[in-house]
């Protein structure tokens, strides 16, 4: 095999030199930290694996939840990473396979279930050295039978191929600008759910009050209490034939094929029927969110439960309302079972849950504002996936793999 990638820049030609990364760096598997030494607000951030979710920390390391002093440090003989660049990771438990790694440019310390790459940046230029790393499979580390895990030399065994400093900031560059592109779109689709959440609690009345915050123009009368029941009507029609459908939390009623799922096959005899209109819900996970109002016609696992509207009721409106804070604890409470594993809310406790709602004008006009929100969050959630499939693409292309 050629030492060349796929996709290169004009005036690039030579091979890319073979390398272990222990040439070009050092693992640092992370230290004990302390609980009495937890807590701080300022000074070295001292890094766990629950740091790379933070918010701002996505690409590279901005905040952490723990700092410690100069002090600490001294007391406890901790020798934070000053060699930069370096790559922070997860090196033991189930974090292992989410395969995350996030750059670090500033002096930091990281605990025992997590590992730094440290790099030699006269060899690997910053950036590069991130997507390098992005490229590296490290699950593959890990022994079957145990507690996953890897340690500091099996990382540094690992083969790698480098160009020279010039090709390596042309590459970083191109992900350079796609990486701002995702993280821009990131935070641009994180806004939208929280104007979503916001809609939710400002449009539906809040705590047992009769009418809303926030209300359309000419509607004035108060909203009127009634029950679920008086709403819809369970559906249990069964068919082996139809679109298998599913339902998530995130997404509403999704067809199968478009998720990244195995779904069963065989006799489908029992499923249930769901059609134009419906709202299907996960009888296990309705306290969580899982339901939705379908755009297709099909079949569902028998786990889930089918409402269908009766006439005067708006089905979105109340796909919404569903989702609102009041209604998921209603959920949650007349679910039976023992544990939030077991709790199972069947159509009888469902059917008599209160609610408050309008009349069918008002909400339709709801569900008309929730239904353009929701359209603008599946594009934007289509732009950032094609953004990141592009990266994807780019970082196995424009990098030599062994």
């Amino acid at each position: 095999m050629a030492n060349k990638p796929n996709i290169r820049f004009k005036g690039f030609t030579e091979e890319w030199r073979n390398i272990r990364l222990k040439d070009i760096g050092e693992a640092i598997s992370g230290i004990g930290f302390p609980e009495e030494s937890q807590g701080g607000k300022s000074g070295v951030p001292f890094y766990k694996v629950s740091d790379m979710s933070s918010i701002g920390n996505e690409f590279s390391m901005q905040n952490a939840n723990n700092y410690v002093t100069e002090e600490q440090i001294r007391k406890h003989g901790w020798k934070p990473i000053c060699k930069l660049p370096a790559i922070l990771f997860a090196k033991v438990g189930a974090a292992v396979f989410l395969n995350r790694k996030r750059l670090v440019l500033s002096p930091a310390l990281s605990d025992n279930n997590t590992m730094m790459f440290s790099f030699n940046k006269e060899i690997c230029e910053t950036f590069f050295a991130k997507y390098l790393f992005d490229n590296i499979y490290l699950p593959s580390l890990v022994q079957v039978g145990t507690l996953p895990s890897y340690n500091g030399s099996q990382v540094e065994s690992i083969v790698v191929f480098i160009p020279k400093e010039d090709e390596q900031k042309r590459i970083s560059s191109i992900l350079n600008e796609l990486t701002t592109s995702i993280l821009r779109r990131e935070a641009e689709l994180e806004k939208l759910k929280n104007i979503k959440r916001a809609l939710l609690e400002k449009l539906f009345p809040q705590n047992g009050e009769k009418v809303p915050a926030l209300r359309f123009k000419d509607f004035t009368e108060e909203w009127e209490e009634t029950c679920i029941g008086n709403a819809f009507q369970e559906r249990d029609e069964r068919s082996a034939n139809g679109e298998l459908l599913s339902v998530t939390i995130n997404s509403g009623i999704r067809r199968a094929k478009e998720m990244e799922r195995t779904f069963v096959t065989g006799d489908l005899s029992h499923y249930k029927v769901v059609r134009v209109g419906d709202i299907a819900y996960n009888t296990m996970r309705m306290w969580q969110g899982a339901c939705g109002v379908s755009d297709y016609t099909g079949i569902v696992s028998p786990a889930y439960t089918i409402a269908t509207p009766q006439k005067g009721h708006c089905s979105t409106f109340y796909a919404c309302l569903f989702k609102t804070n009041n209604l998921l604890h209603e959920f949650r409470i007349n679910s039976q079972g023992l544990t939030s594993d077991t709790w199972n809310l069947k159509y009888h406790n469902f059917s008599n849950i209160k609610i408050t709602v309008p009349i069918e004008r008002e909400q339709q006009k709801i569900a008309n504002i929730f239904l353009a929100v929701n359209n603008l969050l599946s594009l934007r959630e289509k732009q950032l996936t094609l953004l990141k499939h592009t990266k994807q693409a780019l970082l196995e292309q424009m990098f030599v793999n062994e």
